[in-house]
């Protein structure tokens, strides 16, 4: 059921898009066209990665710089805390989507490889089945990784499968949003993640990412505001001594996702590593993927322990920019929203640690030097 706010004559209703923007591509602009198609008139409410992304990356472009761009094409854009943002698609998904529905957010677009949200319904229904849990947590003792081993245990309940990223994320979404009020619908991915290979004019954000680092020209695969910013872009391998200095002196089986085992093999490979991909080949595994390494590493990085993975919960919400539009649809629900929406720095446990992991995350920026107190939403 779509819920109406009216506020200054106009009703408001509101479509959410979780993303990362790393960097803001063609193919983004036209998911967001395509949401506008669906979802005409309604206020675009942007879930977004801040400077580190779920799949261990480090934002090539800074959040702020990330807002700038994003409202070229939306009306508000929302912080996912680095809390939720740089774990597994489950934490990712369930921090997302609790923002969605604390702004009473009317629904969510994701982009699929399968297309076909029945589907994904369906494989949700069967993760509730009482085997799920016990049949994933026996392909994990048998030294799968995570995404494989729900896959397999999809396949041994219902004889269905996906395994394609954001198809995963999608049952994510499904789950977490099941009992709300939020209506949840795909569109069509237009290109692979994981290819690496500049296409045409919508390439993936994994293609732009290494044709960047290799010197190649990519304005024709980014809109001419997200290219400006491509002259400062960082890769996780630009904090390579940082990480390497993490391993070498401190007790890594603390941080978050560093599971028992793994860290005795990176303490033993760090010191032979020339970069993060010789280090990650050194450990990986069929239990351990790229990505879940990926996230390890950047977790050591930051210093998010698991003590601090074990108390996080969405306790604020806070806007890195909007449009007038966008405040509109702030002011609507700012008085009846559950948890504090904020647009200034204040003490929070959350909050701490996004400051730290910032101050971290511009040691190797050269634009963005201000301290996260220091900084405002942006105003369109």
């Amino acid at each position: 059921m779509i819920k109406y706010r009216q506020f200054g004559g106009d009703i408001l209703k509101s479509v959410g898009i979780i993303c990362e923007y790393n960097p803001f591509h063609n193919g983004h602009v036209y998911h967001i066209e395509k949401v506008k198609k669906l979802f005409p008139d309604y206020v675009i409410v942007l879930i977004m990665s801040g400077n580190f992304t779920q799949r261990g990356e480090v934002s090539m472009i800074n959040k702020w710089d990330k807002t700038d761009i994003a409202l070229n094409y939306v009306d508000l854009v929302i912080e996912l805390p680095f809390v939720f943002a740089s774990q597994s698609a489950d934490v990712f998904a369930r921090g997302s989507c609790d923002i969605l529905k604390f702004l009473d957010v009317d629904a969510l677009v994701f982009g699929s490889e399968c297309n076909n949200i029945e589907r994904l319904k369906n494989l949700v229904s069967v993760q509730e089945d009482d085997k799920y849990d016990e049949l994933v947590k026996k392909y994990l003792e048998q030294g799968f990784n995570y995404p494989t081993s729900l896959s397999k245990a999809l396949v041994k309940l219902g004889g269905d499968t996906i395994q394609s990223p954001n198809d995963l994320l999608g049952l994510c979404y499904l789950k977490e949003l099941k009992n709300s009020n939020v209506e949840v619908c795909s569109i069509k991915r237009t290109n692979d993640y994981l290819d690496d290979n500049l296409s045409e004019t919508i390439s993936s954000g994994l293609s732009i990412r290494e044709a960047i680092k290799k010197g190649t020209d990519v304005s024709k695969f980014v809109p001419s505001c997200s290219y400006k910013y491509l002259n400062d872009c960082v890769f996780l391998d630009d904090y390579f001594d940082l990480i390497k200095y993490r391993i070498i002196c401190d007790d890594i089986s603390i941080y978050q996702s560093v599971d028992e085992g793994i860290h005795n093999k990176l303490k033993k490979n760090i010191a032979k590593a020339s970069s993060i991909d010789d280090l990650i080949m050194s450990v990986k595994s069929k239990r351990y993927t790229y990505n879940k390494i990926r996230r390890m590493l950047t977790h050591i990085l930051t210093g998010f322990t698991k003590e601090e993975a074990s108390h996080i919960k969405t306790s604020y919400i806070r806007v890195l920019g909007f449009n007038r539009k966008g405040q509109k649809f702030l002011n609507s629900v700012k008085k009846k929203c559950e948890i504090s929406i904020i647009t200034t720095y204040k003490n929070d446990y959350l909050l701490d640690i996004e400051s730290r992991v910032s101050k971290i995350y511009n040691l190797k920026k050269k634009s963005d030097t201000l301290d996260e107190h220091e900084h405002k939403p942006i105003i369109r």
